[in-house]
């Protein structure tokens, strides 16, 4: 039976093939997986709530109520309040736009920008510019982590703060916290481009030697065209996969990072700070939502975050499976 349905899924999509892009192919195959739909609504709920967090959340992140310090939920508070009277529902909401803003400028920068066009670098240049890159980046892999996020998080901090232009952007944008955003997506920036950038080396080494690369380079293509023309359509599927998968990753980096005190500080919400003031044995017992709230919230973005990675694995690569 099970061999039936994957035989007459395979006749569909080629028949469809000629009608429908590779993109929408795999679009279409994503929408059969339940679970990564669920996940996907998830994190599209989540995403929309941090974008737009001043329209969505019930109250501003720092009113408070003192009449109802650490209340349970209720109606008034469906996820209760904290220790300031502060309502945790808006609370939550506002943590998410950190959340949001991280990674999405992580993503761009570390996943995107310095992952993509140095992996391709090095793997079609070669030589002198691919010894640089990869050099470069096995100092950083072998560099802790996190520990090493800590540190320059911890001994920038004071110069970021003082910069002028950082605060009048900050002032001009109305971002609340905006040093603490530059300076933690540009310390984990510096570290995840460094894994993308060796697989997609890796890719491009087998490619630029086929027969459609050397044939472009016959007819004058300068190095630009077959890098972006070429070469970046056909690793596309391996960079949408990798960057799904470090989603969970940079969200929980920056979740540790606050945790630990060096990320973003309050009054500006944050999952880490959250986790931190409920992660106590004494508040657990006597106030449960302090913790459970974010805990269930961060838990379920990352595994969200991993189902929807397997999915675009087995949707992008299904030969593989």
């Amino acid at each position: 039976m099970a061999e039936a349905e994957a035989a007459a899924e395979t006749l569909d999509e080629v028949t469809l093939g000629a009608r429908r892009s590779p993109l929408g192919l795999a679009f279409r195959r994503l929408l059969r997986k339940r679970i990564a739909v669920l996940a996907l609504a998830f994190i599209a709920v989540f995403y929309f709530c941090g974008l737009f967090a001043p329209v969505v959340a019930p109250r501003s992140y720092t009113a408070q109520d003192l009449d109802n310090v650490l209340q349970g939920p209720s109606l008034a508070h469906p996820l209760g309040t904290d220790r300031l009277g502060r309502d945790m529902l808006s609370r939550v909401i506002w943590a998410s736009r950190t959340t949001v803003i991280v990674t999405l400028a992580t993503l761009v920068t570390g996943g995107l920008v310095l992952s993509v066009s140095l992996g391709l670098l090095a793997g079609y240049m070669g030589g002198k510019v691919d010894t640089a890159i990869m050099r470069v980046g096995d100092v950083f892999f072998a560099l802790p982590g996190l520990p090493m996020l800590i540190l320059i998080n911890a001994t920038l901090k004071p110069r970021v703060v003082e910069q002028a232009w950082i605060k009048n952007l900050e002032d001009w944008l109305r971002v609340d916290g905006l040093p603490d955003y530059i300076l933690i997506f540009g310390a984990l920036s510096l570290f995840a481009w460094v894994g993308g950038a060796r697989i997609i080396r890796s890719q491009i080494l087998a490619l630029r030697e086929t027969e459609y690369v050397v044939a472009a380079r016959a007819m004058g293509a300068s190095a630009w065209r077959v890098i972006f023309r070429h070469l970046l359509p056909n690793v596309s599927n391996i960079i949408i996969v990798g960057l799904s998968a470090s989603l969970g990753a940079i969200a929980g980096t920056e979740i540790a990072l606050t945790w630990f005190g060096v990320g973003i500080q309050p009054p500006t919400p944050s999952f880490g700070a959250m986790l931190y003031d409920g992660g106590s044995i004494r508040t657990l017992q006597a106030n449960p939502h302090l913790l459970l709230v974010p805990g269930a919230v961060v838990a379920t973005l990352i595994f969200a975050f991993n189902l929807l990675g397997d999915a675009l694995t087995d949707v992008l690569t299904p030969r593989a499976r």
